[in-house]
């Protein structure tokens, strides 16, 4: 039964309950025998709430007999990464100094998706505090992609994002600053959303770059997630007014990309692009084309991504660092280094990365989109690595040496985020290791229908989304 029930969507998984073709009880029971499975292959939870899982699908169970109105995704389970707050279930951090803490409130998001009646399966694992682009912790350890599991899940969503490819669940929610969503969501094969800034709220927030967000194995369970988490708040001062868009619908529109014009990056200007990954991603423009969009390749005039890592992100990773040796905490090394890297900026650096080149990055893309409809690029430059460690990506590609590899790494996924754009990524391809590789649709300024939207379309026109990894 559990081979049956893994790799069903959450939105199938939906319609069977209501069809009374399965149950929330043995969907539940599954869910935590796949677990036992791989969790140890893959080390992807932190926290496993087996016993409360199984009591909430009991009264899923008992809700679904009585009949009436209840939401899509009720019933259905998920896993949490571990940087999201869930009361009474305890929140890590992915820090030593947090291994026991236990939030006394639900995060904003997580409140929401209670409301809609997910059962949480458990929390996901994450780098401390989420700073690292893998997801390599002091308390957890290594988390692998579910292709092969001596190679790393990316972050700092990598718990999230592996744990729904390997059938565990198959929606996790995940969070995402330059790309923790989307880099992991590559690399593990799975769909990953972040939306426009402000999109989905964040209780007291100080930072509008940095947003939470969707993890799934289909482009339509990562918009019901969507659908049931947007919407103001009055504890977050950058959240958006409800727009009444329902994400799920923009993924289920009939159609293809028909119409639109599609700009495509290689992502070259930087640094270098994997072989394969360059093949992966001009075999999907292709496939673009195939489904109707016209496309046209050019290059994105952007800022230095790495500089600007460290001018925007390195004071808050002073910050970090500082309470970790307070707290008598070891610190990696890149961690560190980023740190040391900001501490010998001057005000002025700072101030224009987080004014100037923010304003130079949007406008950049303003540029594109005032003659585009969407641009695409590989959500990463190159495919999953061997674990290594602390440095966050590989030594070299295609022989050419990497300074900062973690930051090469979501060299890709930086500049949308602080242009506050939806960006989505979505599986196109394999390399000719058996490794995935992700397709990042960017979209204008709140735009985060029309990027679902074509997402769906594109996926629907493949099918690489029916590939699953055996463990």
């Amino acid at each position: 039964m559990t081979d049956d029930l893994t790799w069903l969507s959450a939105h199938e998984l939906g319609r069977q309950y209501r069809s009374r073709e399965l149950s929330p009880v043995e969907v539940v029971e599954a869910a935590l025998e796949r677990t036992e499975q791989v969790n140890d292959r893959l080390n992807v939870m932190v926290t496993i709430t087996a016993d409360t899982a199984r009591e909430q699908a009991r009264e899923a169970e008992r809700r679904f007999a009585a009949g009436g109105d209840l939401p899509p995704l009720y019933g259905v389970p998920i896993t949490v990464k571990d940087l999201t707050e869930t009361a009474g279930v305890r929140t890590t951090y992915g820090c030593v100094a947090y291994a026991e803490y236990v939030p006394a409130e639900d995060a904003i998001s997580w409140s929401r998706l209670k409301e809609a009646g997910v059962i949480l399966l458990g929390k996901t694992t994450t780098p401390e505090f989420g700073l690292l682009g893998v997801t390599e912790s002091k308390l957890t350890g290594t988390t692998g992609t579910p292709w092969d599991t001596s190679r790393a899940a990316g972050g700092s969503s990598g718990g999230a994002a592996s744990s729904t490819v390997a059938g565990i669940a198959p929606i996790a929610w995940g969070s995402d600053g330059g790309g923790s969503i989307r880099v992991p969501a590559s690399l593990c094969g799975a769909v990953g959303i972040k939306p426009s800034t402000g999109r989905i709220p964040l209780k007291d927030n100080t930072e509008p770059d940095s947003t939470e967000g969707p993890l799934a194995r289909r482009v339509v369970d990562a918009a019901l997630l969507l659908d049931v988490t947007v919407g103001p708040h009055p504890l977050d001062r950058f959240s958006l007014p409800a727009t009444g868009e329902r994400y799920a619908e923009a993924a289920l529109a009939e159609g293809d990309l028909s119409g639109l014009r599609i700009a495509a990056d290689h992502g070259r200007q930087h640094g270098p692009v994997d072989k394969e990954t360059e093949r992966v991603f001009s075999a999907a423009l292709n496939e673009l084309r195939a489904a109707g969009a016209v496309v046209e390749e050019l290059q994105v005039d952007l800022p230095d991504p790495l500089e600007f890592f460290v001018a925007y992100w390195g004071p808050e990773y002073i910050n970090y660092v500082s309470e970790m040796v307070e707290n008598g905490l070891d610190v990696w090394p890149l961690t560190a280094g980023i740190a040391e890297r900001a501490a010998t900026l001057t005000p002025a650096q700072v101030s224009r990365a987080s004014r100037d080149t923010k304003t130079e990055i949007y406008l950049a893309y303003a540029n594109v989109f005032s003659r585009f409809d969407l641009l695409v690029t590989p959500t990463t430059p190159f495919p999953a690595f061997p674990h290594a460690g602390d440095i966050g990506g590989p030594a070299s590609v295609n022989g050419e040496s990497l300074e900062l590899p973690g930051g090469h790494l979501h060299r890709l996924t930086e500049s949308p985020s602080h242009a506050g754009l939806p960006a989505i990524s979505v599986p196109c391809g394999f390399t000719s290791e058996g490794l995935p590789v992700g397709l990042q649709f960017i979209g204008p300024r709140h735009a985060d229908a029309a990027v679902v939207s074509a997402a769906a379309r594109y996926e629907r026109s493949t099918d690489w989304w029916t590939r699953h990894p055996s463990l």
